[in-house]
């Protein structure tokens, strides 16, 4: 049964409506308002996103916080060396150093990252740490390995076999032009891994983490640390993350926009689809390289777009987890 004060809003919400030219009358005001989807829900990138929304969920059944499941949904990723996009087993730079780059969010606005971190597997704990231990919300290479060891973590090497290999055939050409997905091959693993979710009281939090592009310049940053770039939690709004050229993503702040645009009155799908057109109008390097976003509201809605077709990501809702191919403007 609706109380005093919710019945009054609806009703003044109605009357307002009914003066709208071609309003159709109805005998709910319901259905004129979005749809709230089941909770909890988890949106991530790519295919490493099916056992990551898994985890994500089993961490809230087992009655851990939204922001504890989205940090252990994404340690699970850096966790894999096979996975040689994000934590232990990622690529290195063009000189063959793995440094790795990640940021969390939670429901009170308050946020953590870590960038240019080198020799721990689990930069997503590290930032979580940053966000509740310290008054920043950034700290990079030298002294974010420093907190990271006064904090017990404990350094290994992250450069595998496999990634040590890649990179020494890379060093015979040593070509960099990042194309479309170019580091990776088809049905493995892509990219970052971004992930954002709300749980059944409504709260939302975000992940991401990643060791950044292939055999890029030493020092390079993404977009996955930066808050406002690679990820963005507002638990008033909705929650946004981003995926693919770092550098896209930072010029246009990609990630705080689409949650912008939710603010707004846009869906997610909606919010996700303009901001790769803002990328689109500003940069024109982006017809050869690929940015996807996925985006949750308050509602539980959710929706995705690229730039390029190829990106997709996993959306566990209604007890179902599942890929789903992403829509794209190219």
């Amino acid at each position: 049964m609706l109380n005093r004060r919710k019945f009054l809003e609806k009703a003044a919400a109605a009357g307002m409506l009914s003066m709208l030219p071609g309003f159709v009358k109805s005998n709910s005001l319901i259905s004129a308002l979005p749809e709230k989807k089941a909770l909890p829900v988890f949106i991530s990138t790519w295919n490493h996103g099916i056992p990551a929304n898994y985890i994500a969920k089993k961490v809230l059944e087992s009655g851990g916080s939204i922001v504890d499941a989205v940090e252990k949904a994404v340690m699970a990723i850096e966790d894999d060396p096979k996975n040689t996009s994000v934590g232990i087993g990622g690529y290195p730079d063009r000189d063959g150093i793995v440094t790795l780059d990640a940021s969390i969010m939670g429901p009170d606005s308050n946020a953590g990252s870590v960038c240019f971190l080198q020799n721990i597997k689990h930069p997503i704990s590290v930032a979580r740490l940053v966000m509740e231990k310290t008054p920043h919300v950034m700290l990079a290479g030298e002294g974010a390995l420093q907190f990271a060891l006064e904090n017990g973590f404990e350094k290994e090497n992250l450069l595998t076999e496999e990634s040590k290999e890649a990179w020494k055939k890379w060093l015979k050409k040593s070509d960099y032009d990042p194309q479309i997905n170019w580091e990776n091959k088809p049905n493995e693993f892509h990219d970052t891994i971004g992930l954002v979710g709300i749980d059944k009281d409504g709260d939302l939090a975000g992940a991401c983490t990643t060791s950044g592009l292939g055999f890029k310049m030493h020092g390079r940053v993404g977009d996955s640390p930066i808050i406002g770039a690679g990820l963005f939690v507002d638990n008033e709004i909705g929650a946004a993350t981003a995926t693919g050229m770092g550098e896209l993503v930072m010029k246009t702040l990609g990630s705080f926009l689409v949650v912008e645009l939710m603010r707004n009155g846009r869906t997610p799908q909606q919010a996700c689809k303009e901001a790769v057109i803002r990328i689109v109008k500003k940069d024109p390097d982006n017809v050869k390289r690929q940015v996807g976003f996925i985006a949750l509201n308050k509602q539980g809605e959710t929706g995705a777009f690229s730039l390029q077709p190829g990106f997709n990501y996993a959306l566990c809702q209604d007890n179902e987890n599942k890929m789903i191919d992403s829509k794209s403007y190219y």
